[in-house]
């Protein structure tokens, strides 16, 4: 068997499940999906955020300075939005249960790996530029790994579930970044206060395990490789005869189909609402991911609190963001009649306001855990907005993933951006501070960045202003 067959999308099984039971094992087999995609994709977040845990301590130890980790993070946002882009295309024919543990697998051995050589630089006595360059080219195909994820879990879900439901389910998994972020706050950062930071790259590795023993466990490819009928017929929404002949038809208008898919594309990036969502949502990434990316060491460094109690605050944002998530939707349908501008202004003025809490309102735990209610909850509602609901609302149907993918390339680009700018900052604004045990050590100065940080949220929901007069895109 070649590469390509072990991982082109299942044929169907010889044996047939009985009619009897077709709608019994359909619907055991679809739930199975659906919580492994949840969960699987949220222990992928685990493999991805762990590095923004061990920022402080990694500095700490003098293997890395705020610009190196800041490039190292760019490395990773960078090769997730170009993998977006690829790995996409390539899960829409692909087996999604060897597809997406091929990502996670990656993702894991590089976590090990990063801990392995963290661990043996300091008693190899090994250079900080040389562990900066491993650990930019690891945390690089790491990234390319964790693109893998997101097209696994939604083919999936598409593959197994009616378009009458499709929307519901998607919302309850898009939980699952939330899930991720706030596993990674919780669970990596009590690990490396009790064990030191090599042990969070080890961590983030065996959730990964777990992640993959679930997903090569539950997940399933398609309903006719276990024996059932194709999803239309299963949800009744076509018979054996209409789907034939769907099937017939598009293959005879493929090439047809082809071109006029491209030129519905090349009319939406020539679509300048599209460009303001994306750059909206680009600055709207750059101050997410600041916080999930670099709030911890702020609440260490300006704050004065220590590792396991910054990570769980940090924490706290991407469970509230659950809520934002799950309601935004049903908040533009029903209240707003699928007008998403309103909503969406009011969710960009209140995490405006959350940052500045954060960043601004001192250091009374309160007001911080406040501020991350309020950020998660704005972010959670921003992320449906102006990571793709809006971009969509503007585009015809068929040239929806040309939106998605524009926007999805700006955002992560983004944040990649705002990592080297964070630690460019905070390397040239070093000031010397007593410690409780009264020496005199250097921490950052987080003046410059705070004022960056929440002028990207300012600016993202200041630019869909434009867009408030304009229609969808008729081609």
């Amino acid at each position: 068997m070649s590469l390509f067959d072990f991982f082109k999308i299942s044929g169907p099984a010889s044996a047939k499940v009985p009619a009897a039971e077709q709608d019994r094992c359909y619907k055991k087999l679809r739930m199975q999906t659906f919580l492994t995609v949840t969960f699987g994709y949220a222990l992928y977040y685990v493999c991805r955020l762990s590095m923004g845990v061990m920022k402080q301590p990694l500095i700490d130890a003098g293997l890395l300075n705020a610009t190196q980790l800041g490039i190292i993070g760019a490395c990773l946002y960078w090769m997730y939005a170009a993998g977006k882009l690829v790995n996409g295309f390539l899960a829409d024919a692909s087996n999604v249960k060897r597809f997406m543990a091929l990502g996670l697998t990656v993702s894991v051995v590089v976590n090990f790996m990063m801990g392995v050589i963290g661990a043996s630089a300091i008693g190899a006595g090994i250079s900080s530029s040389v562990v900066f360059l491993c650990f930019a080219i690891m945390w690089g195909l790491n990234g390319w790994a964790q693109s893998m994820g997101a097209p696994s879990s939604i083919v999936s879900l598409s593959r197994w579930f009616p378009l009458k439901v499709r929307g519901t389910f998607y919302g309850f998994f898009s939980a699952s970044h939330n899930i991720g972020e706030g596993l990674s706050f919780v669970f990596v950062g009590s690990i490396v206060a009790a064990f030191g930071w090599k042990w969070g790259f080890f961590g983030a590795a065996i959730a990964g395990i777990i992640g993959l023993v679930i997903i090569f466990l539950f997940l399933h490819d398609t309903p006719e490789s276990k024996g059932l009928e194709p999803i239309e017929i299963l949800a009744g929404e076509k018979t054996r005869e209409e789907l034939e002949a769907d099937r017939a038809a598009a293959i005879s208008a493929k090439a047809g189909q082809r071109e006029f898919t491209r030129q519905m594309q090349r009319a939406v990036i020539k679509n300048p609402g599209v460009w303001i969502l994306a750059f909206s949502s680009a600055f709207m990434y750059m101050s997410r991911y600041a916080i999930n990316e670099w709030g911890t060491i702020f609440l260490q460094e300006a704050r004065g609190y220590d590792l396991k109690e910054a990570a769980a605050i940090i924490g706290i944002n991407p469970i509230f963001g659950i809520i934002g998530t799950v309601v935004s939707g049903w908040l533009s349908d029903i209240l707003f009649k699928g007008d998403r501008k309103y909503p969406a202004f009011a969710a960009g003025v209140l995490e405006s306001i959350a940052l500045f809490l954060f960043l601004f309102g001192g250091g009374s735990k309160w007001v911080i855990v406040t501020s991350m209610v309020l950020f998660g909850i704005a972010i959670g509602v921003l992320i449906s907005f102006l990571g793709g609901l809006m971009a969509i609302d503007l585009v015809p149907r068929k040239a929806t993933g040309a939106a998605l993918g524009i926007v999805g390339l700006a955002s992560y680009a983004a944040a990649g951006i705002q990592n080297i700018i964070t630690g460019l900052l905070l390397d040239g604004n070093i000031i010397e501070k007593v410690n409780a045990a009264g020496e005199t050590v250097q921490i950052h100065d987080f003046t410059y960045v705070s004022y960056f940080w929440l002028g990207a949220a300012v600016i993202s929901f200041i630019l869909p202003v434009l867009n408030w007069k304009r229609k969808q895109q008729v081609i």
